[in-house]
């Protein structure tokens, strides 16, 4: 165990519990609500789906340390068309009735790093297929 591999579990731990909670409420304030949403900014409705369960099952996921940089590649690709798609028209910082991408911004780099390094510190990837601890 060292500095580097308990710092990079802690990001997936953040990741998986921040994307936990958004797909939870997703789909606890309705799915459909989402979907209803989504093609209101010209998003099909089916993706709301799509990304609820990327970001809830995903967020267990990496929780476990399960196809961390899978499902880390996945999460970038939803950060990417919520920043583009949903916040970079309203700046950095948002507005009064908005937050901006700056969240967002994080969220995606986290999920970039892990994707190309992976987290196998306290995971069930690292106990299958016994690599060393964290790289």
């Amino acid at each position: 165990m060292n500095k580097l591999g308990i710092s990079i579990f802690l990001l997936r731990m953040v990741l998986g519990i921040s994307f936990f909670v958004h797909g939870l409420v997703k789909f606890q304030g309705g799915i459909g609500n989402t979907a209803g949403w989504f093609e209101s900014i010209g998003i099909p409705g089916f993706l709301a789906y799509v990304v609820g369960t990327i970001e809830l099952v995903g967020g267990i996921a990496l929780v476990l340390g399960l196809g961390t940089q899978i499902v880390s590649a996945l999460l970038a690709f939803v950060m990417i068309g919520a920043i583009l798609k949903v916040k970079f028209a309203i700046g950095f910082l948002g507005t009064a009735e908005m937050a901006g991408y700056e969240l967002d911004l994080a969220f995606l780099v986290i999920a970039l790093f892990l994707a190309g390094n992976g987290s196998k510190l306290w995971s069930v990837d690292g106990a299958l297929f016994h690599k060393t601890a964290n790289e």
